[in-house]
């Protein structure tokens, strides 16, 4: 049966699409036969990162409510052959959103994937805790500032009490941290908070830092997964951080400022 992976945080603008998109590319990468559904109902950006909002027809609303069946709503990216996409709504109000329709829609999917991705809206009104209703995992992402942080400790606290594995005194919740934006020059000059930091307050098992880079933006822009992009640090980075989440032995990168050089330091450039 598939596993249920939500992609949360209490902010916006964080990177939780960007991050969805990366790691259900890196999934699919790795051989694993995976599907991203888009919870941002009445915004819907995830079909836009993924390259695909042409071939939106049916989205999971309409599956919800009868007017289209599951297969076909889910678009097959044309990329990767075991990646598939399932689009949010964008003409209706996340109130149309039922647990009891989300469940039968993830449930049929768990017969045919082995990995759902559930991309969160921010905040935590109906769309997120619907999204992460029915989570096995969850990959926390937050920005080195610590409005965001609290933010997501604030998450973290949902996904202990608002789940399905909660209500039910399961098993609770694996819960991964994912800190995006991360700038270690700014991190030596004390405007930002370090990996460390975050990892002492969230307290939660840590997949690695996003460094910043302009190629996020272009590869969004470009309607392409960044780690679908070539000789891209954060491209890079998401697929160490889905070698991790899958067992697998990654050196930490990203973290350190690069070493200036003799002349570099003479000359303060």
């Amino acid at each position: 049966m598939g596993k249920v992976v939500v992609v949360t945080s209490g902010k916006g603008g964080v990177g939780k699409t960007t991050t969805s998109a990366a790691f259900a590319a890196g999934l699919a990468l790795r051989g694993y036969k995976t599907v991203v559904i888009d919870f941002d109902v009445g915004l819907r950006n995830l079909d836009l990162i993924m390259g695909c909002e042409r071939r939106v027809v049916y989205d999971l609303l309409n599956v919800i409510h009868g007017e289209g069946s599951l297969n076909q709503a889910l678009i097959k990216d044309k990329r990767v052959g075991n990646l598939f996409i399932l689009p949010a709504s964008q003409t209706r109000d996340k109130e149309a959103l039922t647990l009891e329709g989300v469940g039968e829609v993830i449930a049929s999917l768990q017969q045919n994937f082995e990995f759902i991705i559930c991309d969160s809206p921010a905040g935590i009104e109906k769309g997120a805790i619907t999204a992460m209703y029915y989570a096995d995992e969850a990959l926390v992402v937050t920005n080195p500032e610590i409005s965001s942080v609290r933010d997501s400790d604030r998450i973290i606290g949902m996904l202990a009490s608002k789940t399905r594995r909660a209500v039910q005194d399961m098993e609770p919740v694996k819960e991964y941290l994912v800190v995006t934006r991360y700038d270690p020059i700014r991190v030596d000059r004390g405007d930002m908070l370090s990996a460390d930091d975050v990892r002492e307050i969230l307290a939660i098992p840590f997949l690695g830092v996003v460094p910043e880079s302009k190629a996020v933006l272009a590869a969004s822009n470009s309607g392409v997964p960044v780690t679908l992009t070539a000789e891209c640090d954060a491209g890079e980075a998401y697929l160490d951080m889905v070698d991790r989440f899958l067992g697998k032995d990654r050196p930490l990168r990203f973290m350190e400022a690069p070493k200036r050089s003799f002349i570099s330091r003479i000359f303060g450039n």
